[in-house]
């Protein structure tokens, strides 16, 4: 797993500067790093929730000198049209945000249909297992709780693994290590997201008690 140093944190986390690169975004980065060689000046990026889409094309935006349109599908369908256009002429890049691809959006003018037809787009991944423990530890590590050693493979191996569960199931813990002053240790942790209801979700082994 690599890094991109950023002036930016990953939405959620409360210090630090670098987005995490790994095989569920690493495709998303290399397309935007290399921008200069898009065919059109036109891409569209997307991803799940919390997946650091908009810190991303911030770096976009800073070493490209480009424009961003973040939630371009809600956005007027004639500003995207003009933006597309300008890109155009000017040669300055565009980068889209969307939360799915661009042929499910949906779209009523003609002209613009037809050029989110042929645009770029790249997509963030939910996290794989390398980036989904390197967000687990610095979740908690920003929040500054103190939390035992074997935590954060114990919560890989039972929270479904997508940046939102790791966002709330972290934020979740450091509350209750602030308001207990107790160090997060596995046996606290499976109380806690078990009176939450985030357990059992994910057996390691099916012939034992899921959250043993």
């Amino acid at each position: 797993m690599s890094q991109i140093s950023l002036p930016f944190d990953w939405h959620g986390a409360a210090s630090g500067g670098d987005f995490l690169v790994s095989e569920a975004n690493a495709q998303a980065v290399a397309h935007l790093e290399r921008w200069r060689g898009w065919p059109l000046s036109v891409s569209v990026l997307t991803g799940p929730p919390l997946s650091g889409r908009s810190t991303l094309a911030r770096h976009f935006a800073q070493m490209s000198g480009g424009n961003v349109i973040d939630d371009a599908q809600g956005q007027d369908e004639h500003g995207l049209f003009h933006a597309w256009n300008e890109a155009q002429t000017s040669h300055r890049p565009l980068l889209m945000i969307g939360h799915a691809p661009p042929a499910s959006w949906t779209v009523a003018l003609p002209d613009l249909r037809s050029r989110l037809a042929a645009v770029p787009h790249v997509a963030i991944a939910e996290p794989d297992e390398a980036l989904a423990r390197a967000l687990i530890e610095r979740q908690l590590g920003a929040a500054g709780a103190r939390f035992a050693a074997d935590l954060p493979d114990w919560l890989l191996r039972r929270i479904e693994r997508s940046y939102g569960a790791i966002v709330a199931v972290t934020r979740l813990l450091d509350r209750a290590a602030l308001s207990s002053g107790r160090k997060i240790s596995v046996a606290m942790a499976k109380d806690c997201l078990q009176g939450a209801g985030f357990l059992p979700i994910i057996a390691s082994n099916p012939s034992l008690d899921p959250c043993e």
